[in-house]
């Protein structure tokens, strides 16, 4: 089978091997194809029958200028980019990798949250820059220092990595609230399940989880804002299209908002007239939650077993319906 990997540095920029996959056909792998240039996608699939993406589009254009595809998958767990329904109807299956970023995506929610509680980096470029040298005391502190124990987590989208976190958050001494639109038993035993409005009026710090849906997009507005504890911290490492930027730079600016981490913006990459870049006390990082190694190597193995069973014609985790 000819294979293509039409955006293969991301997820692979050197740290990795793509020996596994080279083992199931002729691979040719691009660091980057445009995303904006379709003919330049069509000519880098040609007449492949795998294609693999992470961010680049296929779409129905591409698709049916490409007849030779028998199959696509995602290297990540979104596949937005692809044209899945339009994929089903011409009876190729589209597949993701589920769950591989479980620990690092959560990890990362947690260390956005403690850099805002202590500004680590920060005060530690100050004692490289000399300042602690100098001091005329025996400390110092140049933001306030937060402490987590006794304080309340809201947690909305209280899944694999929600929970993941929660428990981290108890361990910290914190209260956790959850809003899921699928409440389980792994999930009430770290957390209390609650409506958003509750979440939103106890929370002292406020995650993002969920998957983003037509219903949930831009949730975090100015009306919900409203509703929440004058001086919460909003950490969100899920999808930017959560929060409306315009509503929480002014939240942030206002003092409302204490302070936000955010791994994820509404465009990315982050474009220079984002609000959020002059915004009070908000840390902004490139979306790099989901990218340790070790996640990246699971997203390998995933993406390779894929393939392997779609060639054995038992294909797994497909995201679109095929009609056999």
């Amino acid at each position: 089978m000819k294979i293509v990997v039409l955006d293969g540095y991301t997820e692979n920029p050197g740290d990795l091997s793509w020996g596994e996959l080279e083992k199931l056909g002729d691979l040719t792998v691009y660091d980057r194809t445009s995303i904006t240039d379709e003919q330049e996608i069509i000519d880098r699939i040609g007449d492949a029958e795998v294609v693999y993406t992470n961010k680049t589009p296929i779409t129905k254009k591409v698709i049916d200028a490409c007849p030779g595809i028998k199959f696509i998958s995602a290297l990540a767990t979104g596949y937005n980019c692809i044209d899945y329904n339009y994929a089903a109807e011409k009876g190729i299956p589209v597949t993701n990798v589920p769950s591989y970023g479980t620990a690092s995506v959560s990890q990362f929610s947690i260390a956005l949250l403690l850099e805002i509680c202590h500004h680590i980096g920060h005060h530690n470029d100050s004692v490289h820059a000399g300042e602690w040298a100098n001091c005329k005391d025996w400390c110092y502190w140049n933001y306030p220092l937060i402490e987590l124990e006794g304080k309340t987590m809201g947690i909305i989208g209280f899944g694999r990595i929600g929970q993941a976190e929660g428990r981290v958050a108890k361990a910290l001494g914190m209260k956790v609230l959850a809003y899921d639109v699928y409440p389980n038993a792994s999930g009430k035993e770290i957390g209390d399940y609650v409506d958003l409005d509750t979440l939103f009026a106890h929370s002292d710090v406020i995650t993002l989880h969920c998957n983003l849906t037509p219903e949930n997009t831009g949730m975090i507005n100015k009306e919900n804002i409203s509703k929440m504890k004058d001086g919460v911290i909003l950490i969100n490492n899920a999808r930017g299209q959560l929060i409306v930027e315009e509503d929480v730079a002014d939240a942030l600016n206002s003092g409302k908002m204490a302070a936000a981490g955010l791994d994820v913006v509404y465009t990315e990459p982050i474009r220079e007239n984002n609000p959020l870049l002059k915004a009070k006390n908000c840390i902004i990082t490139p979306h790099i939650s989901w990218a340790p190694k070790e996640s990246r190597q699971r997203i390998m193995d995933c993406a390779v077993e894929n393939l392997k069973a779609f060639q054995k014609q038992e294909p797994i985790n497909v995201v679109n319906k095929i009609e056999r």
